[in-house]
């Protein structure tokens, strides 16, 4: 029997509602439902029993990953990246200490990879009580720090790609302080998913040590990859370089200053702040960034739509709308600084 999504499957259908009526406190049965059916039609179509062990395990480690960080869906997170290696006695280990102790004081919690290095700096800084550790299982370097070794805000991971979806679906800003392989490829994953628009806008601070690390980086971005026309001089807005903590600190802390949230409908874009604009206001804002908008539209002061009432804690906050172009994510950054100025 071929397995459909749509309640064509007869008897099948009626089996899977008496299941979930039998299981107490199913949220989102619709949803639920396709998962079931996604799971028989694996089943189905797939015989290779190593694929199924990865579709298996993948909704397990995320389905745990959910279990964590739900009770704490209102706190602000940031997420550090950095190196494994890093020394307690480097500079930067400390400056690192320094950062995520001055967050956690502001109310913050802090991500990292539960490991050695500048991971365990982080933790250290922020504190167990505030801090959360995503580890990845390998057969060196990543043994979970002393930190968070008892946590149970520690997840440990078989597959990077689930981490790395807990790293910057869960957080608010991302820091990344100097590092290898692994450092510059959770970055320049982070880079592509603001760019392309598959994350939520958020703050991006490269945290520099006094080699120039980000320095030196910034070079060769600009002039192999903006000079080769890969990508656009608006895809700068998309990070921060500084040296200083504190710098870094106000840069995450003024991106949220009349900014909230948003959600995409479409090409429609409602961005919900936490004080409203007014309409001078808003029309600097047009004057200012044309580009974003589709053709012959306007931003607009909105209500919230019906499609929003899943977040009732946000419903009073006032909202610009927008028929955004899904050409320039990077130009939505300079966007979001612009309204913060307000």
């Amino acid at each position: 029997m071929e397995l459909n999504f749509s309640r064509t499957n007869g008897e099948i259908d009626k089996l899977i509602d008496t299941l979930m009526e039998k299981v107490d406190a199913i949220h989102h049965p619709a949803m639920i439902r396709e998962m079931i059916i996604s799971a028989l039609k694996s089943g189905q179509e797939c015989d290779y029993l190593a694929d199924l062990k990865l579709l298996n395990n993948t909704m397990k480690e995320m389905r745990y990953t959910t279990n964590v960080f739900a009770p704490y869906r209102e706190k602000r997170k940031i997420t550090i990246f950095g190196s494994a290696r890093t020394e307690p006695q480097e500079s930067i280990y400390q400056t690192c200490v320094r950062f995520s102790r001055k967050l956690a004081e502001k109310g913050f919690m802090i991500i990292t990879g539960g490991g050695p290095g500048i991971m365990q700096a982080g933790n250290e800084g922020a504190g167990s009580e505030h801090s959360f550790a995503v580890n990845i299982r390998l057969p060196f370097e990543q043994q979970p720090n002393p930190v968070m070794l008892k946590n149970p805000r520690l997840i440990n991971y078989k597959y990077f790609f689930n981490r790395k979806v807990a790293f910057v679906k869960e957080s608010n800003a991302l820091a990344v302080f100097p590092g290898g392989f692994g450092t510059l490829d959770e970055a320049m994953e982070v880079f592509t998913l603001i760019q392309t628009g598959k994350t939520s806008p958020k703050p991006l601070v490269l945290i520099d040590d006094n080699t120039g690390y980000w320095d030196r980086w910034f070079d060769f971005v600009k002039n192999c990859i903006l000079g080769k026309g890969f990508i656009s001089a608006e895809d700068f807005s998309i990070f921060t370089i500084t040296r200083d903590e504190d710098e870094a600190i106000r840069v995450i802390e003024d991106f949220y200053r009349n900014y909230h949230s948003l959600r995409f409908f479409e090409t429609r874009l409602i961005i919900r702040l936490n004080k409203e604009l007014t309409s001078e206001q808003i029309e600097e804002l047009e004057n200012e960034f044309p580009e974003l908008r589709l053709p012959e539209t306007r931003i607009l002061p909105c209500a919230p739509l019906p499609e929003e009432a899943d977040e009732p804690n946000l419903l009073k906050l006032p909202r610009i709308s927008l028929q955004f172009n899904h050409q320039h994510y990077g130009l939505l950054i300079a966007f979001i600084r612009k309204l913060n100025m307000f």
